[in-house]
């Protein structure tokens, strides 16, 4: 007996048109993949944008469909998105070509959309004191709860994710898969760390990724290497950083990259003297495996999904605690050549290819 043919997908991107990131990563990485892989079962998939377009190409295989979705503010989305998704399936089935599934990778989730749903959850970062206001906290859990009990299949980044949702939300375990992120997007050099290489943080610059205590560290031990911070920043968190680096009086320690492009990413990891990820929180962290695939000395935040992801044995410390950063940082550039070459062994295990294959076997599991 032949297999059932694979699903007609149909993924909400309102949100594609957002800056770099993990997100985006993810987005550009997988979708492409999975629509070949669907077609090859006798599916296929169509991306609804909105008002702004993806902002990173597709191909001719991923129907795009022009849609009237505002990606802000986020109960305007919601209202818009979920009328202009209604009205497309309603299309699409008196066209003879109705679609057996939405994919969406944002809250709120539309409503009675008629067809089943998947969900990709990044993070939890909505959830947690601290890190949004207790009125946004509260309207976060809400939103999430009622999708992720409502999803046919609910998909986290990382087991740490998924962990949290099914003990949270009192979820079926079976219902909530994992489709990791990983890092073959780019071919590593070989390192050229020099005298004058930098402590690397990759990332937006943006509270939950904590560089602050980055910055502390440098105060703490004069001799560690200057800082660069590769990523564009949110709202004012650039001008914050260099305030309190100037208090710190290491002002002429710290480089702003700010947004880079992406073919400069070989040349950072090789000539960075260590790579550090200080995130309070985070849902994957791809730069962990970037760094690992380029052979760089990595220090991670002690946090369930960095050190899932980049591996115990991985140099750690608590992200409150600058001195134990500059602890950590010190122990990562002095790893031997043999913990690097098993961290990079280790990071190639992670392939956008297998990820798709993970995803389009939930979408198919979703409609089974």
């Amino acid at each position: 007996m032949s297999d059932p043919r694979a699903p007609r997908v149909l993924v909400l991107g309102t949100l594609l048109g957002q800056p770099m990131g993990g997100v985006r990563r993810h987005n550009a990485e997988l979708l492409p993949r999975a629509a070949a892989l669907l077609a090859e079962r006798g599916g296929s998939l169509a991306v609804m944008e909105g008002v702004e377009r993806a902002a990173f190409p597709l191909p001719d295989e991923i129907e795009l469909i022009a849609s009237d979705a505002l990606p802000h503010p986020l109960l305007l989305r919601w209202m818009t998105e979920g009328q202009a998704a209604r009205r497309l399936l309603s299309n699409a089935r008196a066209a003879g070509r109705p679609f057996d599934l939405v994919h969406t990778a944002h809250l709120p989730t539309p409503a009675r959309l008629g067809v089943p749903f998947t969900i990709t959850i990044h993070d939890l970062r909505h959830l947690e004191a601290g890190h949004a206001p207790r009125a946004r906290r509260f309207a976060a859990a809400a939103f999430l709860a009622s999708a992720v009990r409502r999803a046919s299949r609910t998909i986290a980044v990382s087991e740490a994710v998924r962990s949290a949702l099914v003990e949270r939300f009192r979820i079926d375990p079976t219902r909530v898969s994992v489709v990791r992120n990983a890092a073959d997007h780019f071919a590593p050099l070989p390192r050229e760390p020099s005298r004058d290489g930098e402590i690397l943080c990759v990332g937006h610059l943006e509270p939950r990724k904590n560089m602050a205590v980055v910055l502390r560290a440098l105060a703490i031990d004069a001799g560690l290497p200057p800082v660069l911070l590769a990523g564009a920043a949110k709202g004012d968190e650039e001008e914050r950083l260099r305030a309190l680096a100037k208090d710190l009086g290491i002002l002429s320690r710290v480089r702003f990259l700010g947004a880079f492009d992406d073919r400069e990413l070989p040349r950072l990891y090789s000539r960075a003297a260590c790579v550090v990820l200080p995130s309070w929180i985070e849902g994957f962290g791809i730069p962990a495996i970037e760094a690992q695939r380029a052979r760089a000395p990595l220090a991670i935040a002690r946090s369930p999904a960095l050190v899932e992801v980049a591996g115990s044995d991985v140099p750690a410390f608590l992200p409150a605690d600058p001195g134990e950063c500059a602890r950590a940082i010190r122990a990562a550039m002095s790893a031997p050549k043999e913990a690097l070459d098993r961290a990079a062994a280790r990071a190639a295990r992670f392939t956008w290819d297998a990820s798709a294959r993970v995803l389009v076997d939930c979408w198919c599991g979703a409609t089974a």
